[in-house]
């Protein structure tokens, strides 16, 4: 891993840790999830919300009443708003993506769930998912939560990860698999 990286991830899991406890302590566990729904979809669909957090031409001031205004308009908990304005002040809103991703790992421990990145070559059916969904918890014997995005360079077949174990069945891995081994025949 990087150092930015790890520092980064460093960061993020002191504050998904303080936030977590914060949430569990309230009884607000369920509203975190929530905020972190919305919060991940505005970062994969904001470019400018992510240049907020991520550009440093932006003054503490003006991440602060942005992350403000941003956080009352999304009608975000008082936790994660709070959070969002420290972070702004302490000029670590570039950490908020790992944020998101600490605090949802926290939070399926703690249900006794994991979550699956799928990466397919199209959308997938409500019919597939669930056969994955239960075809992965028979295999890792917990609730698994499907986190699908879509690659169309796949070509076909699926790229799942749970955890530390990955399986690619694309046809493009396939496809280099086989252009490699030809290169070693010839």
């Amino acid at each position: 891993m990087s150092e930015p990286a790890s520092i980064s991830t460093s960061i993020a899991a002191r504050y998904a840790t303080a936030v977590y406890e914060i949430a569990k302590d309230g009884n607000a566990v369920a509203a975190l999830e929530k905020d972190l729904d919305a919060l991940k979809t505005a970062l994969g669909e904001s470019a400018d919300f992510s240049a907020l957090i991520g550009s440093p031409i932006y003054s503490r001031d003006d991440q602060a009443a942005a992350i403000a205004a941003i956080a009352k308009k999304m009608a975000l908990s008082e936790t994660i708003a709070n959070t969002l304005a420290l972070m702004a002040q302490k000029r670590r809103l570039f950490v908020l993506p790992q944020l998101v991703g600490t605090l949802r790992d926290i939070i399926a421990a703690e249900k006794g769930e994991v979550t699956a990145e799928v990466t397919s070559a199209k959308a997938l059916t409500k019919t597939q998912v669930d056969k994955l969904a239960k075809s992965l918890k028979a295999s890792t014997g917990k609730t698994v939560t499907l986190d699908a995005t879509v690659d169309e360079s796949l070509i076909g077949g699926l790229i799942v990860k749970v955890g530390s174990r990955m399986v690619d069945t694309s046809i493009r891995a396939k496809l280099n698999s086989l252009q490699n081994a030809m290169k070693e025949v010839g």
